[in-house]
């Protein structure tokens, strides 16, 4: 036990706290949850880059860069530059996400097994690949985001295990709670919307 709380640096520490306040946020649609996020992704660039999972590294410094773009989106990406609503993701902008998933996976764990010391290299850039599937969804309030987020972080939880990442694995724990109340807040919000009446 002793060990394990010596390997929780200050930095996963500030990770894991700011990361569930991130999605707590999300899952109630609050605009805070992109500048909080920031600062959880932040702290994971460093965590990862000590525990060589080089492209949850890379997929964290990208997350600090498009954070600004989902913060964009939500205040202004609806009709007439409005706030954003919940829609549901269209089955041709699904299969071309997968499909860039499938080729990002296998590119870039082809470079990372034989060009670098990373570890666990396919596995890593898989759960990067779709963790930017569900990242962009949900810049776009697309209510299939959570759903795509509760697969990638159950192997996420098996990854932070193997790698000794306790806090962190504890941490997946808790998001998968919370994409679950996400997807239903959100599909509530959805539903709603869809049966207000239209006003002139």
């Amino acid at each position: 036990m002793l060990e394990t709380l010596q390997a929780m640096s200050l930095v996963e520490v500030i990770g894991v706290i700011t990361g569930i306040a991130g999605v707590w946020l999300a899952a109630r649609q609050s605009i805070w949850t992109w500048p909080v996020s920031v600062v959880s992704v932040t702290a994971y660039v460093f965590v990862f880059y000590e525990a060589r999972l080089y492209a949850d590294m890379g997929l964290n410094a990208f997350f600090i860069i498009t954070s600004f773009y989902g913060w964009y989106e939500w205040m202004y990406g609806g009709k007439g530059h409005t706030e954003r609503k919940v829609t549901q993701v269209q089955q041709r902008e699904f299969w071309v996400m997968v499909m860039l998933a499938v080729a990002f996976t296998g590119s870039l764990g082809y470079f990372l097994d034989n060009y670098t010391n990373a570890d666990l290299s396919y596995t890593d850039s898989a759960t990067t690949a779709v963790s930017l599937m569900a990242y962009w969804m949900q810049a776009k309030k697309r209510l299939e985001s959570w759903l795509v987020w509760l697969a990638v972080d159950v192997v996420y939880i098996g990854v932070f295990t193997y790698k000794e990442l306790y806090l962190t694995a504890l941490l997946y724990v808790i998001f998968l709670i919370l994409a679950t109340m996400g997807y239903f807040d959100w599909k509530r919000d959805m539903e709603k919307e869809a049966a207000a009446p239209v006003t002139k």
